[in-house]
């Protein structure tokens, strides 16, 4: 799917994260994920902070399809600060040269990629190793691995929101889990790296997000309520509904993931989302009376509060640390992702 995402978002973004875009210039940087859900977003502002600052940065993107990019983003092939490399994360050969810096971004979290767990952790495990193999030979300076929440394993319901400090961890025993664990030994693969002093390594345990681009037919559960209402059909909840769910706005998901990748401390993690949380209903009933006042139609038998899912960060450490925050309300989130989609139509 094409991304039409609005030029006054990118440049409010810009303006949030002038002095960290500043700090790029004459950066070179090694993209992984380009053509995913965060890629998209960041490589659409270093191209945006490129015309309006005037900045000199050379961004190489990796991509196994190179097609499949030039399609859902056309506009970056104008640039040339953009150069595209074609390869598979595992395997790829690595460009020449050095380079300043390399956002890992790759991972397919897909439905299909999912139910290939064995191939899922493979891709996450092997595909960090390549690329921490590849910034020891390109001398880069700070590396930026984009992981997840899911690191964390089952929230406790006694816990209102997950600190990096959580010493929680995913079920081995327990397939599911396959993702997290494998996100886990990469985030593993990044601190061993960074103990050996070769290049400086940050961790970006990512939540939950919305903005234009994030797939409407996929597992995203606010994804799917947003194509729900735009068809103009009842927004359908497949659970019962009391799970909790926090959401950033891709645009200040953007400028969390640049401020980490210039000023975060090397060998630490940094949750990143948003830490108001709400109910997968609230959450329906909100997309349903903002898009189209469809309603909402809740299929699940609720559980007892004890079984009550929740995926929540506690945000201190970038606020505090960063001077990050939750700048988008998620009403204008939800009003941008579909105004986004109805300009693809």
């Amino acid at each position: 799917m094409r991304v039409l995402i609005d030029s006054s978002c990118l440049d409010a973004a810009v303006v949030r994260a002038e002095h960290d875009l500043r700090s790029l210039d004459g950066a070179r940087i090694f993209l992984t994920g380009g053509t995913g859900f965060f890629g998209r977003w960041l490589l659409g502002l270093l191209a945006r902070a490129q015309d309006r600052l005037g900045l000199d940065m050379e961004v190489t993107v990796l991509s196994r399809d190179p097609d499949a990019f030039k399609a859902v983003q056309p506009a970056h092939l104008k640039s040339s600060h953009l150069r595209l490399v074609a390869g598979d994360v595992r395997e790829f050969e690595f460009p020449r040269g050095t380079f300043s810096h390399v956002i890992h971004a790759a991972t397919d979290t897909s439905a299909s990629a999912d139910r290939d767990r064995m191939a899922q952790i493979a891709v996450i495990t092997e595909g960090t190793r390549r690329i921490l193999d590849f910034s020891r030979k390109a001398a880069v300076q700070r590396l930026l691995y984009v992981s997840s929440g899911a690191v964390y394993g089952r929230q406790p319901s006694s816990l209102p929101r997950i600190a990096e400090h959580y010493e929680g961890a995913c079920d081995t025993l327990d397939p599911r889990s396959a993702y997290g664990n494998a996100k886990r030994l990469a985030e593993q693969l990044c601190a061993i790296t960074t103990a050996e002093g070769e290049t400086a390594c940050i961790i970006a345990r990512c939540f939950a997000f919305v903005g234009p681009g994030l797939p409407l037919d996929g597992h995203f559960a606010i994804g799917n309520f947003i194509r729900d209402a735009l068809a103009g059909r009842p927004v359908i909840v497949t659970g019962d509904g009391t799970s909790l769910r926090s959401y950033l706005y891709a645009g200040d998901l953007a400028v969390w993931l640049l401020a980490l990748l210039v000023r975060g401390r090397p060998g630490v993690a940094y949750n990143v989302g948003s830490d108001e949380g709400y109910s997968i209903a609230a959450v329906a009933d909100r997309v349903a009376r903002l898009i189209s006042g469809a309603g909402v139609e809740i299929r699940g038998t609720p559980e007892s509060d004890t079984h009550r899912s929740r995926y929540l960060p506690d945000i201190g450490r970038a606020r505090r640390d960063l001077g990050l925050d939750v700048w988008t309300p998620l009403d204008g989130a939800i009003l941008r992702t579909a105004e986004a989609v109805r300009r693809t139509w």
